[in-house]
């Protein structure tokens, strides 16, 4: 215990370190450039990230982007795990859907979200976006953690004749619930950023990435720099918040999954 609490001492002198580094390194440019419209000081950010925390549309702002961002990622979730469920069940299936999952994953985001314009609202653009990015990477890693279920476990299952429902439980969702953490988690950053730059490009009403745009337009350097800043507190925020879920959940499956797989063939 008293090491490991050291260890996180280090760790957290470490991020200050860095930190202080990081804001040393951006004055120092500040005062090389010289020019307040093409860099901010630190100190103009903060002084501008303080005045947009004692706005409410600030805060609804990053809530409404935050909504849109979560919408696309919990669709994405949904689609690619069934996705990979029928495909790993069907060959014809999988031939069908994998060219389609494949020119998703290698056409630039920027295309897409020009194209959902045409289709759709701002607002929409933002979640189809997201779901877009979310949903081709947990399709991967999911039919990957189907695929190398352990087949032992699956033959012990059909000797004690386990009905589908615990099979799934016990079997298949601990053994595929490390590649869907994974899968999750990297989806969660690739989901976040992809759904910023949707908001940028189609400006929604109440969204982080329409002030962004607004403060490239009107030169508004320290409005712009401030927004990042947020962006990024967010996407950490979020990140490591949705990764603590999902690896508690992972645990859950795993160590209820196996106990009861031990105890329900015992039982039968």
């Amino acid at each position: 215990m008293a090491v490991a609490g050291k260890q996180k001492k280090v760790r957290s002198w470490l991020w200050l370190l860095a930190i202080v580094f990081w804001l040393a390194a951006w004055q120092i440019a500040y005062w090389l450039i010289g020019h307040d419209l093409l860099l901010a000081s630190p100190a103009q950010v903060a002084v501008r990230l303080a005045e947009l925390a004692l706005q409410g549309k600030f805060w609804l702002t990053a809530l409404m982007s935050l909504l849109r961002i979560l919408a696309g990622y919990a669709l994405g979730l949904a689609a690619g795990t069934a996705l990979a469920i029928i495909t790993t069940r069907s060959r014809l299936l999988q031939a069908i859907f994998r060219p389609a999952i494949g020119a998703i994953r290698a056409t630039p985001v920027a295309s897409f979200i020009i194209l959902a314009l045409i289709w759709m609202s701002s607002s929409r653009v933002v979640v189809f976006i997201v779901f877009l990015m979310v949903m081709p990477v947990i399709w991967a890693n999911v039919s990957e953690g189907i695929r190398k279920t352990d087949p032992q476990l699956l033959e012990m299952a059909q000797v004690f004749a386990l009905p589908k429902n615990q099979v799934i439980r016990l079997i298949y969702i601990p053994s595929i619930s490390p590649f869907f953490v994974a899968a999750a988690t990297t989806a969660m950053g690739l989901g976040w950023k992809a759904g910023i730059a949707a908001e940028v490009l189609s400006t929604p009403k109440l969204s982080l990435g329409s002030e962004l745009f607004n403060a490239k337009i009107y030169l508004e350097t320290p409005d712009l720099l401030a927004f990042t800043i947020v962006v990024i507190i967010l996407s950490l925020v979020l990140e490591k918040l949705v990764v603590r879920l999902l690896r508690w959940t992972e645990g859950y499956f795993r160590r209820h999954g196996r106990q009861n797989l031990q105890k329900g063939g015992g039982e039968t």
